[in-house]
């Protein structure tokens, strides 16, 4: 049976035939989902917030383009949604500096993460994705979890993509310092 395609859904829509929604509801609301509720980290405000999401989508539906994919529209929404949430909540971030991982102890840091076992790594790196900016999280998630390539994520986020690679680089660093660290202290 052939999947019928975004576009078709958003052009009957627009046309009056708004039962044609849910369909798209139904194929983004979990991806959605997934990213809001690891940027903002609670699962009960991300399900609030991707209800946000698809109803600022639907009543913006008549002014889409379709200059870019419907799910680029609809991430671009989702992330501008969740990172203006966790503005407002006014969180205070770890910095790191990007010379940091210079600084870190005399011990290989890859040698620890690879003594541990996958599992003691995966929880490794939820902690420290935990203690990144909402905007980081954001753009580790579309790259990593939501495999969206750098071009997509640049038009969802308003980045251009050498701003993307730049600042996924610098994530990159950051996790690694921050997986690492822990390991000093016994904790992030």
């Amino acid at each position: 049976m052939e999947s019928v395609s975004d576009t078709t859904y958003v052009k009957r829509v627009q046309a009056g035939e708004t039962q044609c929604f849910a369909p798209l509801l139904e194929r983004y609301g979990r991806p959605v989902y997934s990213l809001i509720v690891k940027v903002v980290g609670n699962r009960e405000d991300a399900e609030e917030l991707t209800q946000d999401v698809f109803l600022k989508a639907y009543r913006s539906l008549a002014s889409f383009q379709g200059n870019s994919r419907f799910s680029t529209w609809l991430y671009r929404i989702a992330y501008n949604v969740a990172i203006s949430a966790t503005r407002k909540k006014k969180y205070e971030w770890l910095a790191i500096e990007d010379n940091m991982p210079d600084q870190l102890a005399e011990e290989d840091a890859s040698d620890v993460l690879e003594r541990e076992s996958d599992s003691e790594r995966m929880e490794r790196l939820e902690e420290a994705m935990q203690q990144l900016s909402p905007d980081e999280r954001a753009l580790i998630l579309l790259f990593y979890r939501q495999e969206k390539p750098v071009e997509e994520i640049a038009a969802i986020t308003g980045l251009t993509v050498s701003n993307v690679k730049t600042r996924l680089h610098r994530i990159r660093k950051k996790l690694f310092v921050l997986m690492t660290a822990r390991k000093g202290n016994g904790k992030l």
